[in-house]
C-alpha cells in the first residue's frame, strides 16, 4: 500500500517538474540559447556547461558539420550554455530516472488497478519518445517544427502523469473534491477534446511564429490598433506568405478557439450550474486563455527600436498556453477516469 501512495506523491511531484523542464525550454528560446550546446548528449564534447570561446571554436574545427545556422563565428555565453545544460540535466537526470522509479512502485503498490499500471507505461514510453525528440531538436538545429513537436511531446507526457494521478487516487479512495468530476454525457467528451485540441493548435501555431524569423512582426510594429488587434491597419488581411505571415493565421486561431470556449463555458454553466467540478475547471482555462491573449497583444506592442520584442512577455505568453491547455485537457482526461470510476 505504501508504494501505491508514494507513487501517487511521486507522481504529483513530477507534474511540477515537468512544468519546470517547459518553462526552462522557453527560458532557452527567449535567450536564444537552442543550438548552445549543439551536441547531444554531451555539450561540446564535455559534461558541463563551462566552455570558453576559445574552446567552442576549437570544436568547431574539429566538428565542422554542427556548426549551427548562426555561422562558424558566432560563439556563445556561459550563460546561454548554462541554460540549455540546465534543461537536458533536469529533464534526463532528473525527470526521466524519477518516472522509472515511479513506474517500479506502479507495480509493486497494492490496490492499483490496470489504468494506472497503463498509464504509468505510457508515461515511461513518453519521456523516452522526448528524450529522442530533444535528440532530433538539436539535430535539426532548431527548426520551427522540431521545436513545436518537442513541446507537443512534453505537453503529452505531462497529460500522462495527470491520468496517472487520477487514476492512481481514485483506486486509493483520496481523490480530493476538486479533482471528483462529475459523469458527463459523450457528446461533452468530445466537445472537450475538440476544444483541448483547438488550444494545442494555437499553441503549436504560436510555436511556429515565435521560432520563425520575422513573423513575430508579421503584423506591423506600429503601435496600437495598426499592429494589434489589427494587422498592418487591415481587419482580414490577405496572405501571401503562409510563413511570415503566420502571425495572422495564429490569430485566426486563437479568435476561433476564444469564441469556442466562451460558449462552451456559458453551455457548462447552464447545464450543470456554476458549483460543478466540471464549470469550475474549464471556466479557469478560459480565464487563463483570455488573459494570455492579453500578454500576447502586449508582446506585440512591447516592440522597441533599440531593444526588439520583450521577450520576457513571450516567455510568459508560451507559459500561459501551456497552462491553459494543460487545465483544459487535464479536464477532458478527468471526466474520462470519472466515466471508468463509474462504469
Amino acid at each position: 500500500m505504501l508504494d501505491g501512495i508514494h507513487a501517487r506523491q511521486l507522481t504529483g511531484a513530477l507534474v511540477v517538474v515537468t512544468f519546470l523542464v517547459i518553462a526552462l525550454g522557453g527560458v532557452v528560446r527567449i535567450y536564444d540559447a537552442g543550438e548552445s550546446c549543439p551536441d547531444w548528449p554531451t555539450c561540446f564534447g564535455t559534461w558541463g556547461f563551462d566552455v570558453s570561446e576559445a574552446e567552442q571554436g576549437t570544436w568547431y574545427e574539429a566538428n565542422p558539420d554542427e556548426i549551427d545556422s548562426r555561422g562558424e563565428g558566432h560563439r556563445y555565453t556561459t550563460f546561454q550554455i548554462f541554460t540549455e545544460w540546465a534543461h537536458r540535466l533536469l529533464a534526463g537526470a532528473v525527470l526521466g530516472p524519477l518516472v522509472l522509479l515511479n513506474w517500479l512502485l506502479v507495480r509493486r503498490g497494492e490496490g492499483l488497478g490496470s489504468e494506472v499500471r497503463l498509464a504509468s507505461s505510457v508515461a515511461v514510453a513518453l519521456i523516452v519518445w522526448q528524450g529522442a525528440v530533444g535528440w532530433l531538436t538539436v539535430k535539426m538545429d532548431n527548426e520551427h517544427w522540431s521545436v513545436a513537436l518537442h513541446l507537443g511531446s512534453a505537453l503529452a507526457f505531462i497529460l500522462s502523469l495527470i491520468w496517472l494521478w487520477l487514476a492512481a487516487s481514485r483506486d486509493q479512495g483520496e481523490l480530493p473534491g476538486w479533482a471528483d468530476f462529475e459523469r458527463v454525457s459523450e457528446v461533452w467528451r468530445r466537445r472537450l477534446l475538440w476544444l483541448s485540441a483547438g488550444a494545442l493548435f494555437t499553441l503549436f501555431s504560436g510555436a511556429f511564429v515565435s521560432t520563425t524569423g520575422g513573423a513575430n512582426a508579421g503584423c506591423g510594429v506600429n503601435g496600437l490598433y495598426d499592429s494589434w488587434p489589427l494587422c498592418h491597419g487591415d481587419l482580414l488581411p490577405s496572405i501571401h506568405d503562409w510563413v511570415l505571415q503566420s502571425q495572422v493565421i495564429h490569430r485566426w486561431m486563437v479568435v476561433a478557439v476564444e469564441v469556442a470556449l466562451l460558449v462552451a463555458s456559458w453551455a457548462i454553466w447552464k447545464e450543470f450550474g456554476s458549483d460543478s467540478v466540471l464549470c469550475k475547471w474549464v471556466w479557469g482555462s478560459t480565464a487563463l486563455y483570455m488573459v494570455n491573449v492579453g500578454i500576447g497583444a502586449l508582446y506585440i506592442l512591447s516592440w522597441d527600436l533599440s531593444d526588439g520584442f520583450s521577450e520576457h512577455l513571450s516567455l510568459t505568453h508560451l507559459l500561459l498556453a501551456s497552462l491553459s491547455f494543460i487545465t483544459l485537457a487535464g479536464t477532458w482526461v478527468g471526466v474520462a477516469t470519472a466515466q471508468h470510476r463509474e462504469a
